[in-house]
């Protein structure tokens, strides 16, 4: 989609956390209903064993997402996404 960027991206045990650019033509609940169903058929594609984890319906990904703008302090935001789930395992030893 023109114009969508996903500037940050960090993934914790089993969940993801991102940074997006995305313009206002665009609806948020679309940009995820694409983003979702583009890499899960992609990751299906790439992985076949998913579709023996989930044959009872064709998903990969949970129907939910959280969102929220982006206000003050971005680059503390953006630095939490990108450290998502090491800060416990003790491989980010910066204080956010």
């Amino acid at each position: 989609m023109p114009g969508v960027e996903i500037e940050t991206i960090g993934f914790d045990e089993d969940h993801l956390h991102m940074v997006m650019i995305i313009p206002p033509k665009y609806s948020i609940s679309h940009v995820m209903g694409k983003l979702k169903d583009q890499s899960s058929s992609r990751m299906r594609k790439k992985f076949k064993w998913l579709s023996k984890v989930y044959w009872l319906e064709n998903v990969t990904w949970s129907p939910g997402y959280f969102v929220s703008s982006v206000g003050v302090d971005e680059e503390t935001i953006k630095r939490y996404v990108e450290y998502q789930g090491r800060q416990d395992s003790g491989q980010h030893r910066e204080v956010l």
